[in-house]
């Protein structure tokens, strides 16, 4: 029995090591009154971020910025919860953080106004805003984006975080982790609008996060994804956070009184072969802290 100043030998390290691996959930579902240890809970149950992020690491974050919106009227990621993995990511040993998105309104003010540029430079964090200069159009084969302009940071880094937010969406029903991908997309992108849950696939296929974290400490329930009523806001103070976008997408449905097989891009994913839908087939931890 291993114990304080004693260790297992070679062998059996590795086999208790992948035991531990092995036990552990596909999503966790952390609720609690505060961001920021919700947000540590859950990634201490996946293994802590150092399962995730190695030292000297350049970590890219993803949240969702795309709206000159408040906090409060949940249009963009938590601040809290943003700012929450960007310490995670620095604990970890990561050498530099970089935290952007393209944004629909004004970048200044989304920026500002969303809370996320205050809080995660407090912590260290690169906050800026997109360079047109570094789009650079990639090859996706996808079934209905063959290429497209990326932005080219997200694919220089050493690992990926996606933090979108759940939220309401007139074309996509909802927009969870998957079509927060927009948001590193050049060029007139309103055009995937036409096949949307193809090209959303084919964009989650192309990008591959080292994890998810999906923000559903308040809800946008209607309006979305620009909001700005807070009679449109619930708040559940809860996130899911995973490595599969499709299950956290279909779990971040039910918060929504929907399954993911009612969103055609979860649907898609599923098919093929990104990740899997079924809940009754995913390994959910739920912590309340």
């Amino acid at each position: 029995m291993a114990g304080a100043g004693l260790s297992l030998p070679w062998g059996l390290d590795l086999l208790a090591g992948s035991a531990e691996a092995a036990s552990r959930p596909d999503l966790v579902v952390a609720h609690g009154a505060s961001p920021g240890e919700i947000v540590k809970a859950a990634i201490d149950a996946l293994g802590g971020m150092g399962a995730f992020v190695s030292r000297g690491d350049v970590v890219v974050i993803k949240p969702n910025i795309a709206w000159d919106r408040t906090p409060e009227q949940a249009g963009n990621t938590n601040p809290e919860v943003v700012a929450a993995v960007v310490r995670l990511c620095f604990e970890a040993g990561a050498k530099k953080v970089r935290v952007f998105d393209r944004p629909v309104n004004d970048p200044r003010r989304c920026y500002i106004q969303s809370g996320i540029a205050p809080a995660a430079s407090a912590l260290g964090a690169n906050v800026d805003f997109v360079d047109d200069r570094k789009f650079k159009d990639m090859d996706i084969n996808g079934s209905a984006l063959k290429s497209w302009p990326l932005y080219t940071e997200l694919f220089e880094a050493d690992k990926v975080i996606n933090i979108p937010i759940a939220k309401h969406h007139g074309s996509a029903k909802l927009t969870m982790s998957m079509k927060n991908w927009m948001g590193v997309m050049g060029g007139q992108r309103r055009q995937i609008h036409q096949k949307l849950d193809e090209s959303l696939v084919d964009l989650s296929m192309k990008i591959k996060p080292t994890l998810t974290i999906l923000d559903a400490v308040r809800i946008l329930t209607a309006n979305g994804p620009q909001g700005g009523s807070l009679a449109d806001v619930k708040k559940l103070d809860t996130v899911i956070a995973g490595v599969d976008q499709v299950a956290i997408d279909s779990f971040g449905a039910t918060l929504f009184g929907m399954k993911g097989g009612d969103l055609g891009y979860v649907r898609l994913g599923h098919e093929r072969g990104l990740g899997q839908m079924d809940l009754n087939k995913v390994k959910i931890k739920k912590i309340s802290v």
